[in-house]
């Protein structure tokens, strides 16, 4: 597969590992295709810099816009890993499907990414819990204002090496139960990763935000009553019989550190149920000593302890408002993955090189 490469003429200073923040900082360079009435153009790695948008790019006025993430990893023998990026552009072009943009080939893309990698590779941080984010999006760039799928879209990646999402690290955060707002209904696009999507938790992120808190848990859009997702997470709830995270019922994001953490609780002998959960359930069940752990799980985050949950103003701490000790072992099997430290049976991982 033949990719034009155009290298930067003018490199940028690598920043300190030691105190990444998260998508802060981009690499040198960017991965381009263009599609027209002809499909899906050359692949191109072109210098890091801003797109040349006409103010009528129909992404900017009626949101046809996808996006994914997935991290590279450097491994303690010094080689680059992947973490399952066939799964994101899979649900890549599901986003793509839902929102009438051309899908891409999936086969094509990874190639592609990798080569990226490759050029890029010296921008893979070996610091503890550090990692290089990647994040391919696509958008509409037709100029033209009327209502319809567009004809022209742009795909893209762009690299950003992070340190830990949350400021507190894998210290147990709290989180302000939403019921005023929604993100999404079945029917709607809560199981794609649209732009929109992101743009209607901000407020409820912000409030929730004023009152002390991480993040919103979301409920239904209908009975305000079922627990669907944290604003950048998945969720699970550890019971004493069971660990328990939303069912997809189309419109939750079917998460690949999710779907990870499922089939690792598996492994460990876990019954693991995909089913409605109710916010009463999960209060009444703290009352009676049977909740014993609450994680979110992401991309960006990895896996992340909850220690508090507020609904109503009724306030219940979990566990004894540390990391339990399901969410660590999940976090260090995942990420022990992840870096290359431990074996990984599941064959998640893909070398750059391969």
């Amino acid at each position: 597969m033949a990719i034009e490469i155009t290298k930067s003429t003018v490199l940028k200073e690598k920043p300190d590992a030691e105190h990444l923040t998260f998508g802060r900082v981009f690499t040198d360079h960017m991965l381009i295709s263009e599609y027209d009435e002809n499909g899906w153009g050359e692949w191109r790695i072109i210098p890091y810099g801003p797109f040349s948008l006409d103010p009528s790019c129909m992404a900017l006025h009626y949101g046809q816009s996808v996006f994914e993430g997935m991290k590279a990893y450097r491994t303690p023998s010094g080689k680059i890993n992947i973490f399952r990026p066939k799964d994101n552009f899979k649900r890549l072009n599901l986003s793509c499907g839902r929102l009438c943009i051309p899908r891409i080939d999936e086969e094509k893309a990874l190639e592609a990414l990798k080569e990226l990698l490759r050029l890029e590779q010296d921008w893979v941080p070996s610091a503890p819990d550090t990692s290089l984010y990647i994040r391919p999006f696509i958008f509409a760039d037709d100029a033209n204002l009327g209502v319809k799928a567009s004809q022209h879209y742009i795909f893209a990646i762009i690299l950003s090496p992070v340190g830990a999402y949350y400021k507190e690290g894998l210290k147990p955060v709290k989180i302000y139960v939403e019921d005023e707002y929604v993100r999404a209904v079945k029917g709607g696009m809560g199981f794609t990763k649209t732009a929109g999507n992101y743009a209607a938790s901000i407020l409820a992120g912000e409030i929730a935000e004023e009152k002390g808190y991480s993040q919103v848990l979301w409920l239904d859009g209908i009975h305000r009553e079922y627990v669907e997702e944290v604003g950048s997470m998945n969720i699970f709830f550890k019971f004493q019989d069971e660990l328990v995270t939303p069912a997809l019922n189309g419109s939750i994001l079917g998460g690949i550190t999710r779907a990870s953490i499922i089939e690792l609780a598996k492994d460990m002998g876990i019954t693991v149920n995909e089913r409605a959960l109710s916010i009463q359930e999960v209060f009444d069940r703290h009352a009676k000593g049977e909740l014993e752990e609450v994680f979110g799980s992401g991309t960006a985050a990895v896996v992340s302890p909850v220690c508090e949950l507020n609904k109503h103003g009724e306030i219940i701490t979990i566990g004894n408002g540390e990391m339990g000790k399901l969410t660590q072992k999940l976090y260090d099997t995942l990420t022990g993955i992840q870096w290359g430290k431990i074996e990984d049976p599941h064959h998640w991982t893909m070398d750059i090189e391969e």
